[in-house]
């Protein structure tokens, strides 16, 4: 018996002094792994974790496609070529388990959720509906309740140490200043999940608007929720509640500028750099906090690892950490669009419709006017031409939609929040271990933010767009001759409204007034 105790003593002293030996022989479990961040999380276990026992994946079929399949699809994606080129046997630990976070009780089978219980003893709480469709029913299904139903399945576990909850900075975002510390609750989660579950979606559509309170959006209201579930959970788990702000593309953590998505300021980037988005309505001086992907998810396995190493009787409380920019590096809106078009001056994509250049306005009505005037009109023309030479028509559709997107994100657009992230910082300067520095650290004082948006929107063209990145020279000289044509286009327009005034007496009127 003595020797056991001090085997099981010498485990955890290894387990103090290194994040990988901590994940050495565990189960893991993880929802949202199809997601960005749930990829992303994957490939690091595997690769920086190497001695990990097994990972557990929720997924559900899609588009008629098995769970295994998709699986198969995830794997071949250059995120993890280098995985594949260090641990390649390690795949063989990825387990897919059927399930949908948005069926009660995580749509898991019997067998599934005794072969979970058994063997799990980290989870990670990554899924979520992050789309803005403003439907309380789904959002509340797929976000509060499935919290519920992962803290009811961890409850069975005798082997969990640490159970991490992927929340967003944005479920605050009814205060200004945001700490990192678990609040008091907006409603009652537990009413508000039988509310859903008991009345008809027509009925929930009309009082959501007035359910929401001071939240913007059913998504960040029912990520609110969700902590609200892990705090009344936690007097038996041991949770974590982990608040990243919008997550884009890596650094270099396994491979520079990989993405999947056209999220946050990738998304206005790539618009302007085709010469798509001429207008958006956004305050060009506000911050947009973003995050690289692969620092969010450092900091979520030191996060774990350290609350893993202590009880709930040891240590009652949920850690809570806003994986945020705040005090990394200020970066307003101008300056992201000044990059992205500075980057794409010297690397043009591919496809570019006309030369690049975007208005940003704080003004709802001048935003209105300028999207008839620079993306409604001129869409209808290309749009006809298009038709009229056998081919699809797409602009005004893709305008309908970049009009509603920037609608709904008008409240993220135009303010701006202090997420304080002195805990997320504290876990880079002092927590990771020495040995483990160049795996898991992240020295965020000397971060390169234009080098960083440059190397975003090569991942873009790589990895989104698909370009061929040898066509660099060929797509410069396409730019200029753009550039001379929005030059003689501007230029004529100039000269036709200068003509129409002259028509009409404006300037005679003018010289009136000064020269009676």
């Amino acid at each position: 018996m003595s020797v056991q105790r001090s085997n099981d003593g010498d485990q955890r002293s290894k387990e103090r002094c290194s994040i990988a030996t901590f994940f050495a022989g565990r189960s893991v479990f993880i929802t949202g792994s199809t997601g960005f961040l749930g990829k992303v999380l994957i490939e690091k276990l595997l690769r920086s974790c190497p001695e990990i026992r097994e990972i557990y994946l929720l997924m559900r079929p899609k588009k008629g496609v098995c769970i295994e399949d998709r699986l198969k699809e995830i794997i071949r994606l250059p995120l993890y070529d280098k995985l594949r080129e260090e641990r390649p046997s390690n795949f063989s630990k990825l387990i897919p388990i059927r399930g949908d976070t948005s069926v009660e009780g995580l749509g898991l089978a019997s067998h599934d959720r005794e072969t979970i219980i058994d063997r799990v003893s980290v989870i990670f709480h990554v899924a979520a509906n992050v789309r803005f469709e403003e439907n309380l029913q789904k959002d509340i299904f797929s976000n509060t309740r499935s919290t519920r139903d992962v803290c009811v399945l961890a409850s069975s576990m005798q082997n969990l140490v640490a159970l991490m909850h992927v929340s967003s900075a944005y479920a605050q975002c009814d205060k200004p200043m945001v700490d990192e510390t678990l609040y008091s609750p907006i409603t009652d989660w537990k009413s508000t999940i039988k509310m859903v579950e008991t009345l008809d979606e027509q009925t929930i559509r009309t009082f959501t608007p007035k359910y929401l309170n001071t939240m913007p959006n059913t998504y960040t209201f029912s990520k609110r929720l969700a902590e609200q579930v892990i705090a009344d959970y936690s007097k038996e788990l041991p949770c974590v509640v982990f608040r990243p702000s919008i997550v884009i593309s890596t650094i270099n953590d396994p491979a520079s500028g990989w993405l999947d998505n056209f999220n946050g300021p990738v998304g206005i980037m790539v618009g302007g750099a085709k010469g798509i988005l001429r207008v958006i309505r956004v305050d060009p001086e506000v911050c947009s906090d973003f995050l690289p992907v692969d620092v969010a998810i450092k900091a979520m396995l030191i996060a774990t690892w350290k609350r893993g190493l202590v009880t709930v009787s040891q240590d009652p409380e949920v850690h809570v950490y806003n994986c945020s920019s705040y005090n990394i590096r200020r970066v307003v809106s101008r300056e992201i669009v000044t990059l992205g078009l500075k980057s794409n001056a010297e690397r043009p994509l591919d496809g570019i419709i006309w030369y690049p250049r975007t208005v940003l306005t704080k003004s709802r009505f001048l935003h209105y006017v300028l999207t008839l005037l620079v993306h409604l009109l001129p869409s209808l023309i290309i749009d006809r031409v298009l038709k009229m030479t056998g081919r699809r028509p797409m602009l005004v559709n893709l305008h309908k939609k970049i009009y509603t997107a920037v609608v709904m994100l008008s409240p993220f657009l135009n303010n701006e929040w202090v997420f304080h992230n002195y805990k997320m910082l504290d876990l880079f300067d002092t927590q990771v271990p020495s040995i483990e520095q160049d795996i898991f650290g992240f020295d965020y004082r000397n971060f390169d933010v234009p080098k960083y948006f440059e190397n975003c929107l090569i991942g873009t063209k790589r990895y989104l767009l698909h370009d061929d990145l040898s066509r660099t020279e060929e797509n410069k000289r396409r730019l200029e001759r753009l550039h001379w044509l929005d030059r003689i286009v501007n230029a004529f327009l100039i000269g036709l409204l200068v003509w129409i005034l002259w028509k009409v007496g404006f300037f005679a009127r003018i010289l009136d007034m000064f020269w009676p």
